[in-house]
């Protein structure tokens, strides 16, 4: 799948991984599970990419590093990632639920080709506004949000034009 990214993001430093292995370790001790290098290396290798991946694909790239890594672990691990805060479900148009990393990032939104499955990630600070306006309101402390536009991207519009 063509993934379109506009992505300000800096990659990790060694001081952000251990933050974020930090914030992961003592969300394990919270919900009685044990530090294991496996779901370390699930962890690293989530937090070393940039695009949105689903289970199946962070699997394939953990068993790069490790070999005897099995699926159900890295999908028990992709969902304590998200419990804890530093990756966040995004379902795509079809059907595949992806996961991206929130550690560090600021607020982005995403546009979403319901013909060819790119995805554009985009900053909207007046998203941003609506979130904090519409928290005030409701007297909520908002703390993330999922906002997603879906619609049919130049390059497809142009296949549909010569059809």
């Amino acid at each position: 799948m063509l993934q379109k990214r506009i992505d300000d993001h800096a990659p990790p430093t060694r001081e952000s991984m251990r933050e974020a292995q930090d914030i992961f370790y003592k969300h394990l001790k919270r919900v009685g599970l044990k530090h294991t290098e496996q779901r370390n290396a699930i962890l690293e290798t989530f937090l070393e990419t940039r695009d949105h991946l689903s289970t199946d694909e962070l699997f394939r790239l953990v068993r790069k590093k490790d070999p005897k890594i099995g699926f159900t672990t890295v999908y028990r691990t992709l969902k304590l990632l998200a419990e804890c805060g530093l990756a966040s479900m995004v379902p795509f148009p079809d059907g595949m639920t992806r996961y991206e990393h929130q550690f560090n990032r600021r607020s982005h939104h995403h546009m979403v080709c319901t013909e060819c499955g790119a995805s554009v990630e985009f900053f909207s600070p007046e998203v941003t506004k609506i979130e904090e306006d519409i928290g005030r309101k409701y007297r909520f402390d908002a703390t993330r949000h999922n906002f997603q536009i879906y619609g049919v991207c130049e390059d497809c519009r142009k296949k549909q034009r010569r059809a």
